[in-house]
């Protein structure tokens, strides 16, 4: 009996130092296992049999991951006792069982058994041998150390039908799995990149004005000429002094950047139109206007603009394009702008 608790003991201790070791494992279908077992074999009172250690082993073969078939062959060295009596028994106990395994993919596999078979008592002197014929049923734990190997334990309750006697089979052991289907491998997820951003090409722009070829309306502009919104060149007004036409210092950058402009348009022709604010007589102010328009066209003339090209024209104070009545509106209207007539 003390043999017996030792070694429930032992593989208790076993059991719990495994458990804590990570392991990736499963009931394999098609696997067959070998399963060395120990334990104890407990005898119903009335017996007179001590209860002492078993030593086995279990053949089996899994039919899917749920359901096994295992056959169990157990020996147990027992002690007939009657009135100071003993004698000594050879106790064999086979049976074939079915088992159902609960969570076959995980580490600890709880499962439930049942089956049948029989007992053989032995004695040990003249006496002949008895066979019962037996079933049993129970369930037990298989914890899995690797893929292939796992350790048991395993409890049965066994009634043997000869005066309906009523024993326990406790075991425990290693259980060896052999080929069988190994789950598949879950091939790792595959993330696909996500796509590329679609390059929006910027809209063309041939000349490099900043205005595309779409919009733009004069084509081939030059390099650093200021242009409006559809890419044409813009000097939009010329201010002047009161009652002067000589022009400003501030816009030689913008009638230069011009000159550069009707070049690259040799066949373009602009009308150069003055304006004046309404302070004086409209004779006086005509003439003003066409000296300021004069100015420039000289001025463009000298830069190597063919006079043919250009057209001065004076519109006095007639097309104000601010109000008259303030300073800063006659400042407004003194003044030279450009208007192309032909391209």
């Amino acid at each position: 009996m003390r043999s017996i608790k030792a070694f429930l003991s032992g593989c208790l201790m076993v059991f719990v130092l495994f458990m804590s070791q990570a392991v990736s494992a499963e009931i394999r279908p098609g696997a067959f296992t070998i399963s060395p077992l120990v334990g104890g074999y407990f005898f119903e009172g009335n017996q007179d049999l001590d209860d002492e250690l078993a030593v086995g082993v279990g053949l089996g073969y899994q039919i899917d991951e749920h359901w096994g078939i295992e056959g169990v062959f157990n020996y147990v060295d027992t002690t007939f006792e009657d009135d100071g009596f003993d004698l000594g028994v050879d106790t064999y106990i086979y049976h074939i069982d079915a088992l159902y395994h609960f969570m076959p993919s995980e580490r600890l596999v709880p499962y439930l058994a049942a089956g049948a078979g029989g007992i053989i008592f032995d004695p040990r002197d003249e006496w002949n041998s008895d066979q019962d014929f037996a079933v049993n049923y129970g369930g037990g734990l298989k914890y899995f150390l690797t893929e292939n190997v796992a350790l048991r334990a395993d409890v049965r309750h066994v009634i043997s039908f000869d005066e309906t006697q009523s024993n326990l089979l406790a075991t425990a052991g290693i259980i060896f799995y052999i080929g069988g289907e190994k789950a598949p491998v879950k091939a790792p997820e595959v993330v696909e990149p996500p796509p590329k951003p679609k390059v929006v090409e910027p809209p063309k722009d041939s000349d490099g004005d900043g205005v595309p070829d779409s919009r733009d309306r004069c084509p081939n502009t030059p390099k650093g000429v200021t242009v409006n919104e559809v890419g044409c060149w813009v000097c939009k007004y010329l201010n002047f002094d009161f009652d002067k036409w000589d022009i400003k210092p501030q816009y030689y950058p913008c009638l230069n950047e011009g000159v550069e402009y009707l070049k690259s348009k040799p066949t373009m022709k602009v009308e150069i139109q003055g304006h004046t604010d309404n302070i004086g007589s409209q004779k006086y102010n005509q003439k003003l206007s066409e000296k300021r328009a004069m100015e420039v066209m000289d001025y463009l003339v000298s830069k190597g603009i063919e006079k043919e090209r250009l057209c001065a024209k004076g519109f006095g104070f007639s097309d104000p394009v601010a109000s008259n009545d303030t300073e800063e509106g006659r400042a407004k209207n003194r003044r030279v702008q450009f208007n192309p007539i032909s391209d």
